[in-house]
């Protein structure tokens, strides 16, 4: 028994992420479909912009994602672009129609504009279209500070960065926001099979389930 805990954990205790992600082992999809969010916030663009920004990490992962672009036509035809409709349906429809092993669901619970900065709070579920177990589930609660700081001292300068973060905070898209929290949220996910570490990342310490960030804009 203590030799199962031991292998299950890494460095002080920490899980590994195959104990703290087995389904995703067990599973293990190739071929993936990311469906539109589900947008709880009164940000209406939301939607549009995560869902853009979903597919890439996944890929970068080493899994083969289904065209954004595609998907989105035929789900739209096929009245399935509300995902808070089958998110705890089954899923074999999906697998039939789009060959795919899993699909990814992200929920949108806020997307604001606040002080000098952008806050996202976003859950990302996987879930087999085979056997409707959820594979990976993580939220990320992110604010992505925006403000200026010319180093100008004095109080002109303090005026003059704040004048600068709020054009800067006007200006920047909410996607590169959403990019932040994709990042954090998928460099955790168990790699694909297009990821030279596929299979061999089971004894690398698991980050968090739940993540809250400060990250500053470069």
């Amino acid at each position: 028994m203590l030799a199962a805990v031991v292998s299950s954990c890494g460095a002080g205790g920490q899980l590994t992420r195959e104990s703290q992600y087995p389904n995703m082992y067990e599973n293990m999809p190739n071929t993936i479909l990311v469906m539109p969010p589900i947008n709880n916030t009164s940000n209406v663009e939301a939607k549009d912009l995560l869902y853009t920004s979903i597919s890439r990490p996944l890929a970068e992962a080493g899994f083969y994602v289904i065209s954004p672009m595609l998907a989105m036509d035929v789900l739209r035809n096929e009245s399935a672009y509300d995902s808070e409709l089958f998110i705890d349906k089954p899923l074999a429809q999906f697998g039939e129609f789009f060959g795919a092993d899993a699909v990814v669901f992200s929920q949108i619970d806020d997307w604001t504009k606040r002080g000098f900065g952008i806050e996202t709070k976003i859950r990302y579920i996987i879930k087999s279209t085979a056997t409707d177990e959820v594979l990976f589930d993580r939220t990320c609660d992110l604010y992505l500070d925006l403000s200026m700081n010319s180093n100008s001292g004095g109080l002109l300068g303090a005026l003059v960065d704040m004048a600068a973060s709020a054009i800067v905070t006007a200006l920047t898209d909410h996607i590169e926001a959403a990019r932040m929290a994709n990042y954090y949220i998928f460099k955790d996910i168990p790699r694909g099979k297009y990821s030279p570490l596929y299979l061999n990342d089971r004894s690398y310490v698991a980050e968090k389930k739940d993540i809250k960030k400060t990250v500053k804009r470069n």
